[in-house]
């Protein structure tokens, strides 16, 4: 007989809802699968009961055998002692999840990044500066595997000291989109990777709301980068502030369509932020945040660091990791060189 909890898992047509439905009525999966059809009636569908009592598909068992003995690969469920406190205070956590690497990270502090996949190239870098600054104080750093700001901030977690856990919306033998396979894998290796679908689920797009929910109910907050109006992350920030999680938002220039998403956040109660230390702050996060390293020397550092908009100097300490008198010097240089232009207020931009 397969294992229970794996049984429950691969039962087509019976959702999660369902699962968390029996267990708590009968207690555990080997007394859910005891049980009659007309106990199982008061709580399923005949279509649902049929599938429960049923034999798994033999060759999804056996797939699932196969990935699970594979090193680093395991299956947790609702009864392990390390499956996250942070997942049993929201509404619908998952009864089982399939992990890939590191999963002792479930249980650590953690904060969720997200944002548009179509992201600005300073988007991009603040993401990943945050999240490396963030990891770095020793907060996992939670996102959804996505184009954009989820890759920035996974690659900024991987970086810093706290590492970072990727939820997906596939299985974990697929991974969307293709062109993060070299992240994916990165991740497994020195992070994690959880879904609470069975292998060979595709990318649906009711699954992706259903992830969200995960990255937001691992946190202790969720940080928005960047994000247009009607963009998922919203939902993400949503779900968040019915979990009882903080949001955060870090505010763009009044013309960008992805700074609407984060100007509506920020009106609506979430905290502005504009530097990593804003948000440690805030969490009341004892231990030393370390600025992500970047070296001195690196060509044309605080350049890259101003994008079109006036960027104050703590700003750009925070985008370089560079100190205050390292940081004013190589400004005073660029503007002698006539290539940035010193603004009233402390503010500094890039001459195009």
């Amino acid at each position: 007989m397969p294992d229970p909890w794996l049984h429950l898992a691969l039962a087509p047509g019976v959702g999660n809802t369902s699962l968390i439905r029996l267990l708590t009525a009968f207690g555990s999966p080997e007394a859910v699968l005891a049980s009659g059809r007309s106990a199982l009636a008061a709580h399923l569908s005949k279509a649902q009961s049929d599938a429960l009592l049923a034999e798994p598909d033999a060759a999804q068992l056996e797939a699932a055998h196969a990935w699970l003995g594979q090193p680093g690969n395991s299956l947790m469920t609702l009864a392990d002692a390390d499956y996250p406190k942070t997942l049993l205070e929201i509404p619908d956590p998952p009864v089982v999840l399939y992990c890939k690497g590191r999963r002792n990270l479930l249980s650590r502090p953690s904060l969720g990044i997200v944002g548009s996949r179509n992201a600005t190239p300073q988007g991009v870098r603040d993401a990943e500066a945050f999240a490396q600054a963030l990891s770095d104080a020793g907060l996992t750093i939670v996102s959804g595997l996505a184009l954009g700001i989820d890759a920035a901030a996974h690659r900024g977690g991987l970086a810093g000291a706290g590492s970072s856990v990727a939820v997906i919306g596939t299985g974990l033998d697929r991974i969307y989109p293709a062109s993060n396979k070299p992240l994916a894998h990165q991740l497994a290796e020195n992070g994690l990777i959880v879904s609470e679908f069975a292998l060979g689920t595709s990318p649906l797009p009711g699954h992706f709301p259903r992830r969200n929910r995960l990255i937001s109910g691992l946190s202790r907050g969720v940080l928005v980068v960047e994000a247009a109006p009607n963009s998922g992350s919203l939902i993400t920030a949503r779900v968040a502030t019915e979990q009882g999680r903080e949001v955060f938002a870090i505010p763009g220039s009044i013309h960008s369509p992805l700074s609407r998403g984060c100007h509506a956040l920020i009106k609506q109660g979430a905290k502005l932020v504009e530097s990593a230390a804003d948000i440690l702050d805030e969490l009341a996060w004892q231990q030393r945040l370390t600025p992500p390293q970047l070296p001195e020397n690196r060509p044309d550092l605080v350049l890259d660091a101003l994008d079109g908009a006036p960027t104050t100097l703590d700003t750009l300490a925070q985008r370089t990791g560079l100190t205050l008198d390292a940081l004013s010097a190589k400004l005073l240089a660029l503007e002698l060189d006539g290539r940035i232009a010193s603004l009233p207020g402390g503010r500094y931009q890039k001459i195009h």
